[in-house]
């Protein structure tokens, strides 16, 4: 696994041993940035949940994002994380908090909105819900923020109209999709 593109273009990534991860492969990740790149300006916080090896955090801040911050409950991958930032020299605009998502959240309350929030949660246990209904009312959200899900293909994702988000864009690849959301009304867009 490497960084696509940016300042820290081609530089490999470590990723946790075992299968408690998924990677988002180079070509997927490529894919996902090659959406989000209008929305990645020089001031954007990046807000990555579940972060894993944390390799989407530092993709946004090698294509210019400003800060990251990284959320992981397991060790091993805060371990990696770390490792990551420091191969790719950005540690110094990151931050990483080994903690569980829900946890995360209530503590970074009050520290202002983020423009991008992506998480890849462990498939099929519903973390995505959980954590859209706590950001549905929470100041880490403004007008502006783009919340991206990666999920299984087959995640029912029926209420997201009922917590007041609006569908800005639907990607499925061959084993899992990425929902673009956003508070208030946007047009959907199919891919």
């Amino acid at each position: 696994m490497r960084v696509i593109a940016g300042s820290a273009r081609r530089l490999l990534l470590k990723t946790p041993p075992g299968y408690e991860t998924r990677p988002t492969s180079d070509k997927v990740k490529e894919t996902l940035f090659n959406i989000l790149m209008p929305y990645i300006y020089t001031d954007t916080c990046f807000l990555d949940l579940f972060s894993g090896s944390g390799a989407i955090g530092i993709e946004s801040l090698s294509r210019g994002a400003s800060k990251a911050v990284f959320v992981e409950s397991s060790r091993e991958a805060v371990s990696c994380i770390k490792a990551n930032l420091e191969t790719t020299h950005f540690t110094d605009r990151a931050v990483v908090l080994n903690t569980d998502v829900m946890s995360a959240l209530k503590r970074l309350e009050g520290q202002g909105a983020y423009d991008i929030i992506f998480m890849d949660p462990p498939y099929g246990k519903q973390y995505e819900r959980t954590v859209l209904e706590y950001l549905s009312s929470s100041s880490l959200v403004s007008c502006d923020t783009l919340l991206v899900i990666e999920a299984d293909r087959n995640t029912d994702f029926d209420y997201i109209t009922g917590l007041g988000y609006e569908v800005v864009k639907y990607k499925e690849y061959k084993n899992n999709c990425h929902l673009f959301i956003r508070p208030g009304h946007e047009e959907t867009e199919e891919s």
